[in-house]
């Protein structure tokens, strides 16, 4: 059951920059996700939520960065003669996230990059297997013939907490939670609106969360629609979604506003003027046609 919190005192996890950038240092200094909680008691002003999505998103970036190096033919086809190599040597706990960890690479990744010279060498003639064959093997392993590899890759997707079918997932539930929160802030506050799934019937083809149906007004800046986002805000990933979603939310349907659920770099929120305004949580003070009716009445 979801608690209607339109009185609570929310604490802002709105995050200056520079702190956002020593939050980041301390992480590389570290490197993996234990240092999150010593983290969390030096910046006791942020939520624990935060620094993971945090975190997170700098892995995937870093995952990224690096994605080529990994992905040469030669350095593909070593993995695999490394995996295969270990596992005939019957090591106790699983090869592939030894070698993960050796190679600095996200269990996953290199359980997928495995898994794709397998097939090309049992079933493609030496050929790279179709990406939709590999997913769909990645996203049950049970149909992985070789049980051999089909208990390794099970394992990397387990033990990883940053890349993958499993994380992927788990994003998936998150987002659809906080939207589910959304929505019910909403009812709460008798705001009529339509939802994605309605607004596709209707034909529009790039839709946000939120649709009002009437507009509001959120901090003296209308509100046609809103965007709901289980996540930190960062340079990289706000400047992916203005120009993926939100610039196209902003042109087709007016001013809108995004809500990052974990919180985000405060020095982001610079498009208000041009109709996109960021909030860390459903504002309380929100005006609607009905409280603008009723000071005139």
């Amino acid at each position: 059951m979801i608690v209607d919190t339109q009185f609570q005192v929310y604490t802002s996890y709105k995050m200056k920059l520079a702190v956002y950038l020593e939050i980041l240092d301390l992480m590389h200094a570290c490197g993996t996700r234990e240092c999150l909680k010593t983290i969390s008691k030096n910046y006791p002003e942020h939520s624990y939520n935060t620094l993971v999505s945090i975190f997170c998103q700098d892995y995937q970036k870093k995952t990224r960065k690096s994605h080529y190096k990994h992905h040469k033919p030669e350095v593909m086809e070593e993995y695999y003669q490394r995996y295969l190599k270990g596992v005939s040597q019957s090591y106790k706990e699983p090869v592939l996230l030894r070698i993960a960890e050796e190679v600095d690479l996200s269990h996953s990744l290199l359980a997928r990059i495995v898994l794709e010279r397998h097939l090309a060498h049992t079933k493609y003639e030496g050929n790279s297997p179709p990406k939709s064959v590999v997913t769909h093997l990645m996203k049950d392993t049970s149909l992985i013939e070789d049980s051999v590899l089909s208990f390794e890759v099970q394992q990397c997707i387990l033990n990883d907490a940053n890349y993958g079918p499993l994380v992927d997932n788990i994003k998936h539930s998150v987002g659809a939670e906080y939207e589910f929160i959304l929505q019910e802030k909403l009812h709460n506050r008798g705001l009529a609106f339509l939802g994605e799934d309605d607004m596709r019937s209707r034909g529009y083809d790039k839709t946000p969360d939120i649709k009002l149906e009437v507009p509001i007004a959120v901090d003296g800046y209308v509100v046609n629609w809103v965007e709901s986002k289980a996540s930190f805000g960062d340079e990289y990933s706000h400047s992916t979604y203005l120009k993926d979603q939100f610039w196209s939310y902003q042109n087709r349907f007016g001013p809108g506003m995004v809500i990052y659920w974990f919180g985000y770099i405060d020095e982001l929120d610079v498009h208000r003027n041009r109709g996109i305004l960021l909030k860390d949580h459903f504002p309380d003070d929100i005006v609607t046609l009905h409280d603008t009716f009723s000071k005139h009445a």
